[in-house]
C-alpha cells in the first residue's frame, strides 16, 4: 500500500526523523492560510500524488510570496500531472503539501528497504541525490552505499553513522545525520513498511540535516496490526480494478494486454502468463481467485476481467485440489450470463471434478472451449483474439 508525501511526513516524526514544517491542503484558499501560519518568506508547493518525478513534471514549485503561492496552487490543484512513473494518463492532483523553504547545502538519498538478493534489510544511501537518482544507481552503481541489517537488533548506531560517512555527509554532521538514519530504520520496521526513500536528504547552511522528502509504501499482508496506516489509503489514487478485487480478497494486478486470466494459485498465474507471451498473445491481467474460492467469488473475479474494456479473450486456468472445478465452472457460468459475455472464452480445468466441470460448461451455450492442457489453452485464446 502506497501513501502520499504529508502522510508518511507524519509517521516518520513519530519516529523523531528531523523534518520542516508542512501541512496539506485541498483548496487554494487553505494553501495561502498554511503558508500563512508557517510563516517565513520562502515556501514549497507540493502536488501530491503517488508517484516520483514530481518535480519533472512540474508538479513541485517555489514561492517566495503568499501571492505565489496562491498563483502556484491554482495551477496545480487539479492538474493532470504526468511524471515519469505515471505514464502518459498521468494522475489528477487532489491535494498539496505547503511547507517551509530551507538553505540547501547538498542532496543526498537515503532508503531503507528489503534487499531481495541477500534477504536481509538494508539502508542504502548515496552522495547523488535529488530527481535523478535512477540514472545514479543505473550508470554508477558504486555510488550506491549500503549497510545491511538484523531487524531483531535494528541498525545500530556505528552502522547509521557509518553509512552517513560514506554518503559523503562532512564529519561535523555525521552524528546528527546518523540519528536520522536510524529514525528512518525503526519508522521501517516499527510499520511493517516495504520501503522508505528519503530524497533528497538534506544538509543545510545553518547546520541540520533534514528529511526533505518522503515516500513510504507498506507489506498489505501486515495492515491488519496497523488499522493506522489502513485508514491513510486513498483510493482515488488505485486501480479501480484492484480495489474492487480486494473487496473478494482476490489478488488482481491490472496489465496493458487483451487477454483475461483467471487462475487458481499465484504460481500457477505465473506460469499461465508466460505462456500466453510465448504463443504472441499479451495477459491483460494476473489474477488468484485462491485454492478455496467459492461460486461467488469465481463469479466476482470473472465479471472483474470483463469490465475491462480491453479484454477481448479470457483464459481460465484451473487445477482442482481443493478448488473443485465444477464450482469455477458453476461461478463462471453465472458471471458470463450476467454481464452478456460477448468474447471468446478458453478453459483449461484439472483436478477434483473436473469432468463435471468440463459438462457444465460445455453444455452452457456459451462461447467457451475446453483445452487438453495448458499449451493447447494458450494457443487457443491467443488464435481467438487475433
Amino acid at each position: 500500500m502506497k501513501i502520499h508525501e504529508y502522510q508518511a511526513k507524519d509517521i516518520l516524526r513519530r519516529s523523531g526523523t528531523p523534518l520542516l514544517k508542512g501541512r496539506v491542503a485541498y483548496s487554494v484558499e487553505e494553501a495561502v492560510n498554511v503558508a500563512r501560519e508557517i510563516g517565513g518568506g520562502v515556501w514549497v508547493v507540493k502536488a501530491q500524488i503517488h508517484a516520483g518525478g514530481r518535480g519533472k513534471g512540474g508538479g513541485v514549485k517555489i514561492a517566495k510570496s503568499t501571492e505565489e503561492v496562491r498563483s502556484w496552487a491554482e495551477k496545480i490543484l487539479g492538474m493532470q500531472l504526468v511524471t515519469p512513473q505515471t505514464g502518459p494518463e498521468g494522475k489528477k492532483v487532489n491535494q498539496l503539501l505547503i511547507e517551509e523553504g530551507c538553505q540547501i547545502d547538498h542532496e543526498y538519498y537515503l532508503a531503507c528497504l528489503l534487499d531481495r538478493d541477500t534477504g536481509r534489510l538494508c539502508m542504502m544511501g548515496s552522495y547523488d541525490g535529488g530527481m535523478d537518482i535512477e540514472e545514479v544507481a543505473h550508470k554508477h552503481p558504486g555510488r550506491i552505499i549500503k549497510e545491511w541489517f538484523d531487524a531483531a537488533e535494528g541498525l545500530q548506531g556505528f552502522q547509521a553513522r557509518r553509512l552517513a560517512l560514506r554518503m559523503g555527509i562532512p564529519a561535523r554532521l555525521v552524528n546528527k545525520a546518523g540519528a536520522l538514519v536510524q529514525s528512518v530504520a525503526r519508522c521501517f520496521l516499527d510499520n511493517d513498511a516495504s520501503l522508505v526513500e528519503i530524497n533528497p536528504l538534506v544538509t543545510t547552511k545553518d547546520g541540520n540535516v533534514i528529511a526533505l522528502d518522503a515516500k513510504m509504501t507498506f507489506d498489505d499482508n501486515a495492515l491488519f496490526r496497523h488499522t493506522s496506516i489502513e485508514s491513510l489509503r486513498d483510493l482515488t489514487e488505485e486501480v479501480p480494478e484492484e480495489t474492487e478485487a480486494k473487496k473478494y480478497d482476490l489478488s488482481y494486478i491490472k496489465l496493458d494486454g487483451n487477454i483475461g486470466c483467471m487462475v487458481n494459485g499465484a504460481g500457477l498465474a505465473m506460469a499461465t502468463m508466460d505462456i500466453i507471451k510465448l504463443h504472441g498473445g499479451n495477459p491483460a491481467n494476473f489474477l488468484d481467485v485462491g485454492g478455496g474460492a467459492s461460486k461467488d467469488r469465481v463469479t466476482a473475479a470473472f465479471k472483474l476481467i470483463l469490465s475491462d474494456r480491453n479484454v477481448k479473450g479470457v483464459l481460465i486456468n484451473i487445477f482442482g485440489g481443493i478448488m473443485k472445478c465444477d464450482v469455477i465452472a458453476e461461478g463462471v457460468i453465472a458471471a458470463a450470463k450476467e454481464v452478456n459475455l460477448k468474447v471468446p472464452v478458453v478453459a483449461r480445468l484439472e483436478g477434483t471434478n473436473v469432468e463435471k466441470g468440463r459438462k457444465l460448461l460445455d453444455e452452457s451455450g456459451l462461447r467457451i472451449q475446453s483445452a487438453t492442457d495448458l499449451t493447447d489453452a494458450a494457443r487457443k485464446i491467443v488464435a481467438a483474439v487475433k
